[in-house]
């Protein structure tokens, strides 16, 4: 069994990490169960969950980078922000022309959130708990890119996107259970 010899700053970000990460695991079945419900069509309650979700993922990089600024740049926590937040108003526009190109918004932040969130991971692999994180990115772009290829499928729908939030929470799960030695500081 290995230990991570952990200084006080790195045990406070992970521990504040490791809250951050359940949180995200919470939201992201809550929102997976919630839009399956509404995948079929773009009614008033699925687009509100669309925009949402990406608005979401702002507030937890807006809490990320204020966690990690003691331990490192929060260079791209804010990218992840400005990425997000250009998301959400990307796929609010999208909703207007269907779901096609709602698809391929959310394909394309999928693509890049997820090159963030690998490099994120990498960078903060010494903390540990961060292979979860370093997976689940690489995920990110391989779906965000069937997303993408998914819009032109006849009669697509959003039961992908809704499903491709669970295997992100779950990721985020695993990733604070493992960051739980370095929050203690052992």
């Amino acid at each position: 069994m290995s230990t991570i010899a952990a200084s006080p700053g790195i045990s406070g970000t992970a521990s504040a990490l490791r809250r951050l990460y359940f949180v995200r695991f919470v939201f992201a079945i809550a929102w997976a169960l919630a839009m399956f419900t509404t995948a079929s069509a773009l009614g008033p309650v699925a687009v509100t969950l669309l925009v949402l979700y990406p608005l979401f993922d702002v507030a937890a990089a807006v809490v990320d980078a204020r966690a990690t600024r003691s331990t490192g740049s929060p260079a791209l926590p804010y990218v992840n922000i400005a990425v997000s937040l250009i998301t959400a108003i990307g796929v609010a526009v999208a909703c207007a022309s269907g779901i096609p190109a709602v698809l391929r918004v959310w394909g394309a932040w999928a693509v890049v959130a997820g090159l963030v969130q690998l490099i994120v991971g990498v960078t903060r692999r010494g903390m540990g708990g961060q292979w979860p994180m370093i997976i689940s990115g690489g995920i990110s772009v391989l779906a965000g890119a069937s997303f993408i290829l998914g819009a032109s499928a006849d009669n697509p729908t959003l039961t992908n996107a809704a499903g491709y939030a669970i295997p992100g929470g779950i990721f985020f799960l695993i990733s604070a259970f493992r960051l739980g030695r370095a929050a203690k500081g052992n």
